[in-house]
């Protein structure tokens, strides 16, 4: 069986970097390690990169040189034909694709992109190279500008011309598709292949097809005057300025662009004062024609602004920009991570290619890798949507997770801080973010904030809170966030990239309180390291736990690593291996040790234990041959606080592992806290975790 499969097109404009990005992280979460291969690329500048390589280079992280990723350009495939060396083409691209394939468990081939006017030679080159390869096609084409009968006649024709080769094909998309012909689109190409093929139809999402700023200046060879931080905001539609400024301002609508001579110093200034006030739509940029530039005194004011759009200058004049605008074709590139997720996410709602997955990827990956680890995570979250309360809904990182949680579709977001300044902190930042996908709650103009005071009243009146004091904390959004909890108005809560550890669980401990035959609340990272995912607890909770509470550590761990498909191989960590050492602290590790045992004796736990002897296994045997765990444990328990978190820090930082969480275990609702140095990627991943652990009630 092929360890590949090749992404093929019929057609110019077919999108089918959605199917490539979707494939590529349903793959990296089947399997170890995952090439990717372009056989052919039409780079007409040498001095940059094929954009597919990039995006998919830069986006999953693989491990490949950029050169490893293709066999010729268009150019050196013109050049060998024309001096009569084809069959040479063939060669390359086989060596080529071959040394990939002794590196990698499988590969992902995507075709040209049919950029030139050649479109059957294209076609046929494509099936010969997949013949060529032995690697079963999935085609894709495009509805964009087609009837359904001109769509169905285009698959159908590149389907005969892989199939005349012989070449096996594994599916049809049909992208771009009107939302309103889907189902009728979908039934035609069922009919027209046998059941073994897969058939996948994909509306025409707008935010996909929209050209960004970026990509308008680049085909322009526009300047970029001011507003480099925003060249991605994306372009609906275009406004020529070039009549009365009372008449050209009713032609503003969301994210258009502003075309104007550069010297219309009143169109420019309304509407970059449009954009910013409530009663107009924002503007994506400003194109100025003509070679005009605004006189330095407009510059200077225009720069002086809270915020400004990309605004480009170009020497052309107004109606030719407006038309080459036009016809500009939009492309995903590795910096759009915006377009990058609303194309996985687009890839996950309308390709359902579970089955075909199973059928085709037979082979059983070793072990739990990382990327597999991150994947099923984002797999679990997706089976059962979790809404979460984020109370720090004004800081940036929040904000940027928000914004990628929201395009994925993985849970409901609920934003606590003022409207206003959450949306001016997006303007800031460049965000955009679907408003109408999240919820925004001030917590002082909640409908429930008065019964939150007095639900709060009642559960601490015994300590002696009154109901003024009660009202003063809901203020807060730790106590308003974790009483949404408490309530079941949000299944979960993060919270920690600006408040302490003990602000953000303080009011879970008040109130959420601890589970049943739990009487310490603890904490775990997922320690995502090259080979390998490996739980450590607790490294950020209990400074100096007692044997018993240690034991409770451990068993915690260990179902929660079995809840995220780990299997929970404890280590007990201390300064020595087995019966030899002596002391206090070792003591204490070989009595949690024996209650774990005694407890559950289902958890395979072995104890003390030294780090080298619970993770290296020419070491743990060496020292316990005999043990089930030494030299394979995936929960590794800490003795103290001090060992826990300095530990994880330096693997974190020494290995460039990624470390998710820390995770809160023991709360009768799921609470999770935040390093206040942590990233984007941290918030998001941490978000993820909270809704498993609601969905496990």
């Amino acid at each position: 069986m092929s360890r590949a499969i090749y992404i093929a097109t019929g057609e110019a404009e077919s999108g089918k970097s959605i199917i490539t990005l979707g494939l590529m992280s349903i793959l990296l979460g089947r399997t170890r390690k995952v090439g990717y291969f372009r056989p052919i690329i039409e780079v007409h500048d040498a001095s940059k990169k094929d954009n597919h390589i990039e995006t998919v280079l830069t986006h999953f992280n693989l491990e490949m040189e950029y050169e490893d990723c293709y066999a010729l350009t268009g150019a050196e495939v013109i050049k060998k034909k024309t001096k009569g060396r084809e069959g040479e083409i063939l060669d390359v691209i086989i060596k080529k694709y071959k040394e990939l394939e002794e590196r990698f468990d499988f590969i992902l081939v995507e075709g040209t992109d049919f950029s030139g006017e050649a479109v059957f030679v294209e076609l046929d080159v494509n099936a010969v190279i997949a013949k060529n390869l032995g690697i079963p096609v999935i085609l894709v084409g495009s509805g964009k500008g087609k009837s359904n009968e001109e769509l169905l006649t285009n698959l159908h024709l590149a389907y005969d011309s892989f199939a005349d080769k012989e070449v096996k094909i594994l599916g049809i998309v049909a992208n771009k598709v009107d939302e309103n012909e889907v189902r009728t689109v979908s039934e035609d190409l069922e009919a027209m292949v046998d059941e073994r093929t897969f058939v996948g139809v994909i509306p025409m999402i707008k935010s996909l097809n929209n050209p960004t700023i970026k990509e308008i200046a680049e085909e322009l060879g526009a300047e970029v005057l001011i507003g480099e931080d925003q060249l991605d905001n994306q372009v609906e539609n275009s406004a020529v300025g070039a009549m009365q400024l009372r008449n050209f301002l009713i032609h503003l609508k969301q994210n258009c662009l502003v075309i104007t001579p550069g010297d219309r110093a009143d169109v420019i200034l309304s509407s970059l004062q449009a954009s910013l006030s409530d009663n107009y739509p924002k503007i994506a940029g400003i194109v100025l024609t003509g070679g005009l530039r605004p006189e330095e005194s407009v510059m200077k004011l225009i720069s002086g602004l809270r915020e400004v759009v990309p605004i480009l200058a170009i020497n052309r004049g107004t109606f030719e920009v407006a038309n080459r605008i036009g016809a500009i074709r939009s492309h995903i590139y590795p910096s759009n991570e915006q377009r990058i997720y609303t194309s996985l996410n687009t890839f996950d709602k309308y390709v359902d290619i579970g089955d075909l997955t199973r059928k085709y990827l037979t082979f059983k990956p070793k072990g739990l890798t990382p990327r597999m680890f991150q994947y099923d995570l984002l797999r679990k979250a997706q089976k059962i949507k979790k809404h979460i309360v984020l109370p720090e809904g004004t800081d940036d990182r929040i904000l940027l997770a928000a914004a990628r949680l929201t395009v994925l579709d993985i849970v409901e977001i609920t934003l606590l801080g003022s409207r206003n300044s959450i949306q001016e902190k997006m303007k800031e930042l460049g965000v955009s973010m679907n408003l109408d996908k999240v919820h925004i709650v001030n917590p002082e103009h909640s409908p429930h904030f008065e019964d939150y005071v007095n639900t709060f009243y009642e559960l601490r009146k015994h300590k002696n809170i009154n109901i003024s004091m009660a009202r003063d904390l809901m203020h807060d959004v730790s106590f308003f966030g974790t009483m949404m909890v408490y309530k079941g108005h949000a299944d979960g809560m993060v919270s920690g990239a600006v408040n302490t550890t003990q602000h953000t669980i303080r009011p879970a401990l008040q109130f959420i309180k601890t589970k049943p035959n739990v009487s310490v609340v603890s904490s775990i990272f997922f320690m995502c390291l090259d080979d390998r995912v490996s739980v450590f607890g607790d490294c950020a909770i209990n400074p100096n736990p007692t044997a018993e509470q240690l034991a409770e550590i451990a068993i915690s761990s260990a179902d929660s690593s079995a809840a995220f498909g780990i299997e929970p191989k404890v280590a007990m960590l201390s300064y020595s291996s087995g019966s030899s050492g002596q002391g206090a602290d070792v003591d204490k590790v070989r009595k949690a040790t024996e209650i774990v045992k005694e407890l559950r004796p289902d958890i395979k736990v072995e104890g003390p234990i030294q780090y080298d002897a619970a993770v290296d296994i020419k070491v743990g045997k060496k020292k316990l041959p005999d043990s089930e765990v030494a030299g394979e444990a995936s929960v590794l328990i800490f003795p103290d606080l001090n060992t826990g978190n300095n530990t994880y820090k330096a693997v974190q930082r020494e290995t460039g592992a990624i470390a998710i969480g820390p995770m809160l275990q023991g709360l009768n609702k799921p609470v999770n806290d935040l390093s206040r140095g942590c990233t984007v990627d941290d918030i998001f991943n941490t978000v993820i975790i909270t809704a498993i652990q609601a969905q496990q009630g």
